[in-house]
């Protein structure tokens, strides 16, 4: 892999996806996936058509994409309550609230048994059921098997242009975030400041 694309801090789809996202990123030129909340939460597609080329994901489940937008929205669009009503409307106990990560949510996957209470529960409906699936395809954001310039399959195949890469140093405007080391998020972001 280039060494341009490669993120200064190795972070492993793992991590990213249950909650150990680095909370303060650290911008660099290699190349990034940029997701745009606002256009895949914009109603056009009612079921995301996006292929994936990562080759572990269960059997007729390509579907990476998904992993990435429940980890923005956890990151970005949840209120972060202090008494967490989706949290305890689960009954498997799934979902859990990150004291040491400013309360970012996260959903471990092999206790989610997909009923949603969650997305019901939750006050804001920051909880998107569509990205509570009972099986989880993690999005690897291709490290270590995108060549350069090559752009990973979710990116040529989102009919509605809401995925790209992006370098991780580019200007962000005030509603684009780096999330973790390897995904960039454009997203009307919720300020609990401004709230």
């Amino acid at each position: 892999m280039d060494a341009k694309l490669r993120p200064k801090t190795a972070t492993s789809a793992e991590q990213i996806h249950h909650g150990r996202v680095e909370m303060a990123p650290l911008a660099g030129p290699d190349h990034r996936l940029f997701v745009d909340l606002d256009v895949c939460a914009a109603g056009e597609c009612k079921e995301c058509v996006v292929r994936c080329s990562y080759p572990f994901h269960p059997t007729g489940l390509n579907n990476g994409i998904i992993s990435v937008a429940e980890l923005a929205s956890y990151y970005l669009v949840c209120r972060r309550c202090e008494e967490p009503h989706c949290v305890n409307a689960c009954p498997r106990d799934a979902l859990e609230q990150q004291e040491d990560k400013d309360r970012m949510l996260v959903r471990h996957t092999m206790r989610c048994i997909s009923c949603r209470s969650c997305s019901h529960a939750c006050p804001y409906g920051t909880i998107y059921p569509e990205l509570v699936p009972q099986l989880a395809s993690n999005c690897d954001f291709c490290l270590g098997r995108r060549e350069h310039p090559e752009e990973p399959l979710c990116v040529s195949t989102c009919p509605y242009g809401a995925l790209r890469l992006e370098p991780g140093d580019m200007e962000l405007d005030e509603n684009t975030f780096l999330v973790g080391n390897c995904l960039i998020v454009h997203s009307t972001h919720w300020n609990r400041d401004r709230a």
